[in-house]
């Protein structure tokens, strides 16, 4: 047997033994031994390429990476397919703030050379964070690594839009999105935050009839009033027209009745705005015959145009101050007061959201969802923990068309061509391709074509990393590992990732995109916050390995992470299993200097004792296989830290002193055997967990060439 050093040197360790696993070459599936028959496939969730992992990635490439490691060693062809997201706007902001600090502008510069930069900034942080991941002791096929923005995957989510175009599910439409005034962009409803406001509620003379509303402003864009039917103080008003003084000009509007208004709410007259409001647009949608068309009084600016008369050029908050100023000059404002209500923000930059009326690309939704609701109703597709397919459940059902166009510089083009020879106003003709330029209009024939400056929502393309990843629809990792075995990530994203991929997975395939969805939660910090650097409690996972070894960290995060709940770490934690990980390494320097003269191939008979031992032994062993079987990865960590350092180290080894320094060299022999196998053993069902110690230690344990990461299961 080997000498173990006095000391566990991680920072010597864990490089040279990655290294091993890469040489050894089965991290590739098509590499391991012929044992490994049955296919199992895991996708990363490609991290953003334009920032360094956080202590969130950390969380998913352990859990994900246990569960490669297991079904590997269960003799699985296991495949990790690692892969890196171009993260369209996200990225766009990371940048734009460099370039700001830089004294530089995006509008300075010409699209091209803004992209090209940003290429180069991303495979930059590429390269950082695929040697992250490696130091976290990830074990992805490195030779299949793909970017979102690959060839392979631009072609296929191209012919993805052509096609769902083709059949009518993506159509071009002018609505009322979410629009952010200040990133000039587009967003889903899932990209928008909602918050309480202390406002002010202003109510309005609207010609005999009062209204009240939090956004005097936009009066002029209001086409109607509306009233619920039941409510009787308007009765004789319905279906009949007020004249009322909007300041800059005098309208007739239609007083309509619309169930949703709230009588209880304010006057229970509400001003229409179809617009800048979304509830007004809806009211719209069903009042067309009584309701002019909308009228959009504020550009993308976010200031008033040149509808809203002298007003025009005004941001929307100085817009307010004066008209409501102004409307209290000329007599219209009866009176105002304190409002309490929620209004929707931007994610990243937390400013209010402008409900803006543009033409969008939007996919049909319910087509998709309906397939989406039953494979999970059905199980085909199963998610854990249960409460996050009752979420599933409920978002599905209420779902609404998507709009897929962003109007960043960074990401995806949209493959569409607008043909200027035969469009108008009020008919847009265009040609859809699969990528490529189109030399004619597929209407008129005509060559006068422009493209559509947007580029798609990244969720698009990433909805589609399941089949575009392994190469649909021919590609033989295609065939092989489609429908994927697991999707791991956090329960943040089930909406803007999992039900996607779900919905575009099974229209693009006919099948499934992945059998298990396992959901895990959020990293706070001890006393139970959301980490953050604004906060400073986050805790960099480079710099803990550094300091503690990947080993320590991979457990922190595991022990006591029941699924879906949010995990708390702490440094201390971390420092314990640093411990934990010295601990395995002074056993095994115990046992190797009380193995001198064992030969493993000599035979040796157990005493009645030591085969009690292994009998305990063995059902514990069967009890971990149970827990890695149903996901319980918690339950496998937190048993085996405590059998390796109680139930073995400060027990069984305690009590083997006397037997090993004793002179009846058959119980010596007996428990030499005993003691190698359970702890060979022990090393082998926490590898998953602590790859780089016990793959080091197995090194000077067995007489095995290859690498602990291919031994098999010590149990069936």
């Amino acid at each position: 047997m080997k000498e173990l050093d006095k000391r566990y040197n991680h920072k010597e360790s864990e490089p040279r033994i990655y290294a091993l696993w890469e040489k050894s070459g089965y991290f590739n599936p098509d590499k391991l031994p012929s044992r490994h028959k049955e296919p199992f496939c895991i996708l990363i969730p490609p991290p953003n390429a334009n920032d360094p992992l956080h202590i969130g990635h950390a969380l998913f490439v352990t859990l994900e990476d246990i569960m490669t490691r297991y079904a590997r060693m269960r003799g699985k062809k296991a495949l990790w397919l690692p892969g890196m997201d171009h993260a369209g706007f996200e990225t766009q902001v990371v940048y734009e703030k460099k370039l700001q600090k830089e004294g530089r502008s995006r509008l300075d510069m010409k699209r091209e050379q803004f992209y090209k930069e940003v290429w180069n900034y991303t495979q930059k942080n590429r390269n950082t964070v695929r040697e992250q991941l490696k130091t976290l002791g990830a074990s992805c096929d490195w030779s299949r690594e793909v970017f979102t923005l690959d060839d392979k995957v631009t072609k296929t989510v191209y012919k993805t839009f052509q096609d769902m175009y083709k059949e009518g599910l993506i159509y071009r439409g002018e609505r009322l999105v979410n629009y952010c005034v200040k990133h000039q962009t587009a967003f889903s409803e899932l990209e928008i935050e909602h918050q309480e406001k202390d406002d002010k509620l202003y109510y309005l003379k609207y010609g005999p009839l009062t209204v009240a509303t939090v956004r005097p402003e936009t009066i002029f864009g209001d086409t109607a009033v509306a009233v619920n039917p039941t409510d009787k103080r308007y009765k004789n008003y319905i279906g009949k027209k007020v004249e009322v003084d909007l300041i800059i000009e005098k309208r007739y509007m239609p007083v309509i009745a619309d169930s949703i208004i709230d009588p209880e709410f304010g006057t229970g007259a509400l001003k229409v705005t179809p617009a800048h409001d979304q509830n007004d647009y809806e009211i719209w949608q069903r009042h067309k015959d009584e309701i002019g068309g909308p009228i959009s009084v504020i550009n993308k600016n976010g200031r008033l145009n040149n509808k809203a008369g002298k007003y025009a050029g005004m941001k929307i908050e100085e817009a307010r101050e004066i008209v409501v100023k102004d409307l209290k000059n000329k007599g219209l404002l009866e009176k105002e007061e304190a409002y309490k209500h929620t209004v929707a923000l931007c994610y990243k930059c937390k400013n209010i959201i402008e409900p803006m009326l543009m033409k969008q690309w939007f996919v049909k939704i319910e087509p998709l969802a309906k397939p989406a609701i039953k494979a999970v109703r059905d199980e085909k597709i199963k998610i854990i923990p249960e409460s996050q397919k009752k979420t599933y459940m409920h978002w599905m059902k209420n779902i609404k068309d998507w709009n897929i166009s962003r109007q960043n510089w960074w990401g995806i083009e949209i493959p569409a061509w607008k043909c200027e020879s035969c469009s108008n106003s009020d008919k847009e003709v265009w040609t859809i391709t699969a990528g490529e330029e189109p030399k004619k209009c597929s209407q008129c024939s005509g060559s006068a074509l422009e493209r559509d400056p947007d580029v798609f929502d990244t969720w698009f393309s990433s909805g589609q990393w399941p089949f575009a990843t392994l190469g649909w629809p021919n590609g033989k990792d295609f065939k092989t590992f489609y429908p994927t075995s697991i999707l791991e990530t956090g329960y943040d994203i089930i909406f803007f990732w999992v039900a996607r991929m779900i919905m575009l997975g099974l229209w693009r395939t006919k099948k499934i995109p992945f059998r298990l969805v396992y959901l895990h939660g959020l990293v706070r910090d001890k006393d139970r916050q959301k980490m953050s650097k604004s906060k400073g409690n986050a805790i960099d996972p480079l710099g803990v390995v550094q300091e503690y070894g990947a080993d320590a960290l991979r457990m922190a995060l595991i022990v006591g992470n029941s699924i879906g709940k949010d995990p708390t770490i702490a440094e201390d934690k971390i420092r314990g299993y640093r411990n934990f990980a010295t601990k395995l390494w002074n056993v095994t320097r115990f046992l190797l200097m009380n193995l001198e003269d064992h030969d493993p191939k000599q035979k040796a008979i157990l005493t009645d004792q030591d085969k009690k031992i292994s009998k305990d032994f063995k059902k514990f062993k069967k009890k971990i296989t149970r827990y890695m079987e149903r996901c319980e990865y918690w339950h496998s960590a937190e048993a085996l830290y405590h059998f390796m350092w109680t139930t073995f180290a400060s027990e069984i080894l305690e009590s083997s002193k006397e037997i090993l320094n004793g002179d009846n060299k058959k119980m010596r022999k007996s428990r030499q055997k005993l003691l190698l196998d359970i702890w060979i053993d022990a090393l082998t069902v926490l590898h998953p967990f602590m790859p780089f110690i016990t793959e080091e230690l197995y090194q000077y344990l067995s007489s095995d060439k290859e690498p602990l990461m291919i031994r098999k299961w010590p149990i069936s």
